[in-house]
């Protein structure tokens, strides 16, 4: 009787304690989900935004100071002057030449060669070309696919998308975003572009375009609110609720603009219309500029709220310019860059990116974990790749095992330091037909290789010195044939190494001629 009298207040201690251990580790996994712990990530990604498509020079000179030319003057993007001001920018930051693989390279860390989106996803067929591979992936990605999204998600993020997706075809999984690891959609879908800027149109519900009607949008028809602004209402609601429930949020925010249709933004109209320059071009300027205030609005609202000193914020553009500006010589809307959009030269793939705090502090522990050097240029070069594993290595979240990385994270970077262990290497494959079709380029700093497959004419080969020729004026292919063989040799060992699919004609594979 003793012994049971005893047994009793053992086993409701042992109970008490076990209680004890479980709340404990409750709290333990709890607590880092606030977002005063952890840090907040917005990644402003922008449509067909060039290095030339704003106030803020990329270009240095040979000092290695930023260098103003014409077309930083004509466009007026003071947000984005902030913020390079108070963060670093990048000189060579690489994207690939069209929209689909750099969109899915942010979600899944890998070059477009090795995750198969080589060209952009058409909604509602697939568009590899006559000479395209066949197995190439224009499904795009999938709901077992790893993702950016999900790991965070997985960490205890909110994960927010606003705007264009483009991940995947009409009916295919990856249409919908909430299938690759958001916990919020706002107007993402199978579509590249919109059906109309404008309110009045239900921007290409009512009028425009309607097979690339954005949706989920009503509330702002009748207003009349342009397209980049309602996203904009959008995406602070989603960073207020993700405060509201003191979770730490991935804001990714991809605007529809500045691809065309080129519709003008009535706000900022009146500051072009003084040009010499087309109605086009002037409408192009005018999404720029709404691009800018988003940005401003948007860090407005994040300090608003007071957590500004614990938000990292990662401004880039998708691929080359594709600003409607006349085309000389191949130079055009990223000039004195060669190029623009879907090209195999610079402009095609150079894009302007900054990196900053909301609100830099250097008393915060968060900004000491990783700091943002002020008013810093990077010289090194930065890739779409390298943008999943910095914010997982930013926010600690575990990368599997199983998931192969291209990408290097950029922290030392964005602290103006050189980062000794990765390489400066980015491939751009592309076997398809667009403005340049089926090529491979590849830089492998200095030197650039852009190697053109026999599709429909012989074999060609273009040399250049990036750093003695940084505007592609003059092709050494010809001249120096030993390092023309050094950088052909090391873009077949990159094609091999990321499993590339090549063009097929008459039945053959059309593999690199060395």
């Amino acid at each position: 009787m003793m012994e049971d009298l005893c047994s009793k207040p053992i086993k409701q201690t042992i109970i008490m304690k076990m209680r004890l251990v479980k709340l404990l580790t409750l709290l333990l996994f709890t607590v880092p989900i606030y977002a005063k712990d952890r840090p907040n990530v917005i990644l402003f990604l922008v449509d067909d935004m060039g290095l030339m498509d704003t106030s803020v020079p990329f270009i240095i000179d040979a000092s290695g100071k930023p260098k103003t030319y014409p077309l930083n003057s004509f466009y007026k993007t003071p947000n984005m002057e902030k913020l390079a001001n108070q963060g670093v920018r990048f000189t060579n930051f690489y994207a690939h030449s069209v929209c689909s693989p750099t969109r899915t390279t942010l979600m899944t860390g890998q070059n477009s060669a090795r995750h198969g989106v080589t060209n952009y996803i058409k909604p509602e067929s697939n568009n590899r070309g006559a000479y395209g591979p066949k197995d190439w992936n224009w499904t795009g990605i999938k709901k077992n696919t790893l993702t950016l999204p999900k790991l965070l998600k997985d960490n205890g993020y909110q994960t927010i998308h606003v705007g264009k997706a483009h991940f995947a075809p009409i009916g295919y999984e990856g249409e919908d975003p909430c299938n690759i690891g958001f916990n919020v959609n706002i107007g993402g879908s199978a579509i590249g572009q919109p059906g109309s800027y404008y309110g009045k149109d239900g921007y290409g519900n009512i009028a425009g375009n309607k097979k690339r009607a954005v949706q989920g949008l009503e509330a702002y028809y009748k207003d009349d609110i342009f397209l980049t602004e309602a996203l904009t209402i959008e995406a602070n609601k989603q960073i207020s609720k993700a405060v509201d429930k003191e979770k730490p949020f991935f804001l990714y925010m991809a605007h529809y603009a500045v691809h065309a249709p080129f519709h003008t933004d009535p706000r900022f109209i009146d500051h072009y219309n003084n040009s010499d320059k087309s109605k086009r071009a002037k409408a192009y300027a005018t999404l720029i500029e709404g691009i800018d205030k988003s940005l401003g609005d948007i860090i407005h609202h994040v300090n608003e709220l007071g957590i500004g000193e614990n938000t990292l914020i990662i401004f880039m553009g998708d691929n080359g310019s594709d600003a409607p500006l006349p085309i000389k010589k191949n130079y055009s809307s990223s000039s004195p860059i060669k190029g623009k959009k879907g090209n195999n030269w610079e402009g095609g793939m150079r894009v302007p990116f900054i990196a900053s705090w909301v609100k830099p502090s250097s008393q915060k522990t968060l900004q000491q974990d990783t700091p943002v050097k002020k008013d810093a240029i990077q010289k090194q070069m930065g890739t779409a790749m390298d943008i999943l594993p910095t914010i997982c290595s930013i926010t600690n979240t575990k990368i599997p095992k199983e998931m192969t990385i291209d990408g290097f994270s950029l922290e030392l970077q964005f602290d103006g330091k050189r980062n000794r262990h990765r390489n400066e290497i980015f491939l751009n494959h592309f076997p398809h037909k667009h403005r340049s079709s089926y090529f491979t380029s590849m830089v492998k700093y200095p030197w650039k290789v852009i190697y053109h497959y026999p599709v429909e004419k012989a074999a060609s080969y273009e040399l250049y010195n990036l750093k003695e020729d940084p505007f592609e004026t003059s092709n050494l292919a010809s001249e120096n044939t030993k390092q023309l063989h050094k950088m052909m040799k090391s873009l077949d060992r990159e094609l091999i190494k990321e499993h590339a699919l090549y063009p097929k004609k008459d039945g053959q594979l059309l593999k690199p001629i060395i």
